[in-house]
């Protein structure tokens, strides 16, 4: 399932932009999609090789990471169960999840905060399951996205990708180290007070000049979204035809247009967009449109 790949690269009619690229990992596979799908490639490989069958991870009920993982486990022989944030719902996510056969365990927000603590008191005394970090986010996952580097067709002046975790910044500023490029990795963060993912992609890999964390464009919050940021967002995939989600990828494309319009990013430089996917949680917003 998780045989080598290379996702296009495709370059974007978006003004006023001439040299504006796009890492289509969004066209990876429709459930486990982008970043998920190479957050995963070696989660499962390490769960596989210490024997363990039963997939046990977190989200809440519009979860990328949920789907994935339940599609993941559905086509490996896995068994998988996830702790889903909140009181219990019924959506679309959460029925796919139920259709590729993950069990949901519904958990109130306190609880939800010490995730270890939750997985020891249900999984301590169960030796076939595997603990998987809300998002996928390990050292593991790093190691996956860190490949969509080897994988460019050119050098780029800037890179961009959203971040929760920061896991898929930490894979990419580990790429970039590795292959010796001088290209500027540009995080930007979903969520509000996103200073923090400094700390998490240094944890993993050590921070350099090449980092440069945008912690503005997050419209209020984690799957936060205003009138302005949702107007972009039908006026980008207007004129691209590229589909963006309200939570990471329009807040990402806005801060590349936001920093053109500065005279941050310049008319001469190349830019390549990582889009991670994750379309599928725009159906938590779809009154939104």
């Amino acid at each position: 399932m998780f045989e080598k790949l290379n996702s296009p690269v495709e370059q974007l009619n978006y003004a006023p932009f001439s040299n504006l690229f796009v890492k289509r990992d969004d066209l990876i596979d429709p459930f486990i999609s982008g970043n998920k799908w190479r957050k995963l490639k070696y989660i499962l490989a390490k769960a596989t090789a210490a024997n363990k069958n039963h997939l046990v991870t977190f989200g809440g009920a519009y979860s990328n990471h949920l789907v994935a993982t339940a599609a993941a486990a559905a086509r490996t022989g896995l068994k998988a169960t996830a702790f889903v944030r909140g009181e219990a719902v019924n959506n679309e996510m959460l029925m796919l999840c139920r259709l590729f056969g993950m069990e949901l365990i519904f958990t109130d927000r306190e609880s939800y905060r010490s995730k270890k603590e939750l997985y020891g008191n249900y999984f301590a005394d169960d030796p076939e399951a595997y603990f998987i970090d809300e998002g996928g986010a390990s050292p593991e996952a790093a190691i996956g996205c860190a490949e969509i580097i080897q994988e460019l067709p050119a050098r780029y002046d800037h890179i961009f990708c959203a971040a929760g975790t920061g896991t898929t910044a930490a894979g990419l500023l580990a790429g970039i180290q590795k292959h010796e490029l001088d290209t500027n990795l540009h995080v930007v963060s979903a969520l509000k007070g996103g200073s923090f993912l400094m700390d998490e992609i240094s944890s993993i890999t050590p921070a350099s000049a090449h980092l440069h964390l945008h912690t503005e464009y997050h419209f209020g919050g984690y799957a936060k979204t205003t009138p302005d940021l949702i107007y972009f967002i039908k006026n980008f995939t207007g004129q691209t035809g590229l589909l963006i989600d309200p939570v990471y990828t329009a807040k990402m494309f806005y801060a590349i247009t936001d920093l053109r319009q500065k005279g941050i990013l310049h008319q001469d430089d190349k830019i390549l967009a990582i889009h991670t996917g994750g379309l599928l949680g725009m159906f938590g917003m779809k009154d939104k449109f």
